[in-house]
């Protein structure tokens, strides 16, 4: 640990971490929510939390803010080995959205900051600030009440914000709002990690993390079976041909490595370890009649299913259709 910033410094050459988690288990009523749980998020990184409702994201990030304590392990935040000793330097937004809904939008942004330090009258200021600044200036003096469903997260997430902290625990943000505030949502995050706080959400929508995250970890069952970078993740499916010929059929097919599958008019193989090249060759000698050949690299959707497995990967997409509808 760096005694000077108190945050917690790994070995030497690696990035700070402001999380650090090791060994996390949690069980509930002889049940195992979350069984042996590790995870390092880099100071001012984007990290994502992947898995399907019920997988152990919710109960993870409320041991890492120390809201409930882990049966084993040990977890680091900002340097402290006791989060709650760096609660006003942290932003939550838990899943249950709550607001007082006779509060003024300002006041409830306010009341949010005061919990975390910042003294009433100031929140009250920075609050009028905020909803200003996202477009929400005609709803400052609105009852949270009078509020649509989006204006009112939106103000429950200022709220989080208030108090400018170094890290932000996100649990399922984007859940409940359109595609435009889900847009907005995103571009806030891209903003708070260009300013270099460190942002974690936890999601069973796999495309956000693919926007925003350079690194993640996907649960599934309470156990961690990969964390680390986007990248990694999906390199770990080969990178897939995407062939159209124009003869359907000749010797040609003997050039075509196993696991080829045919969809419509397309040929689709994963790349042969020795290059495209040789079955290039193989095809013009054959006469397939080369009509495009495209290669493709894996997305994070497909390596999420070679790492959790198609049923965490289908109850993911469900969920997320349930709430589109």
């Amino acid at each position: 640990m760096d005694m000077a910033t108190g945050e917690f410094t790994p070995a030497t050459g690696t990035t700070p971490l402001a999380i650090e988690a090791r060994g996390l288990i949690k069980r509930f009523d002889g049940t195992t929510a979350v069984d042996g749980v590790d995870i390092s998020v880099p100071q001012g990184a984007i990290y994502g939390v992947l898995g399907p409702n019920g997988a152990g994201k919710t109960t993870t990030l409320r041991m890492l803010l120390g809201i409930i304590e882990p049966d084993a392990g040990y977890r680091r935040v900002l340097g402290a080995e006791n989060p709650q000793d760096v609660a006003r330097r942290i932003g939550y937004l838990p899943e249950e959205r709550g607001l007082y809904p006779t509060m003024k939008a300002y006041e409830a942004i306010a009341f949010m900051g005061a919990l975390r330090g910042v003294p009433l009258a100031e929140g009250r200021r920075r609050g009028k600030e905020l909803l200003e600044e996202h477009g929400l200036a005609h709803a400052i003096d609105r009852q949270i009440r009078q509020l649509s469903k989006g204006m009112a997260q939106t103000v429950q997430l200022l709220g989080t914000l208030v108090h400018d902290p170094a890290l932000v625990v996100f649990d399922e943000p984007f859940s409940g709002l359109d595609a435009i505030n889900q847009g907005k949502l995103e571009l806030l995050i891209r903003g708070l990690a260009d300013k270099g706080t460190t942002v974690i959400f936890s999601t069973h929508v796999i495309a956000h993390a693919e926007r925003l995250c350079e690194q993640i970890a996907i649960i599934a069952g309470g156990k961690v079976p990969y964390a680390g970078s986007v990248e990694e993740a999906r390199d770990r499916i080969p990178a897939q041909v995407r062939l159209e010929t124009r003869n359907p059929d000749g010797a040609w097919r003997a050039a075509l490595p196993e696991g080829t599958r045919r969809v419509g008019q397309f040929w689709y193989f994963p790349l042969p370890e020795s290059g495209v090249e040789p079955l290039l060759k193989a095809l013009i000698e054959g006469d397939a009649g080369i009509l495009s050949l495209s290669i493709e690299r894996a997305g994070l959707h497909d390596a999420f299913v070679a790492i959790a497995g198609e049923a965490a990967a289908r109850a993911m997409v469900t969920q997320a259709a349930g709430e589109a509808t």
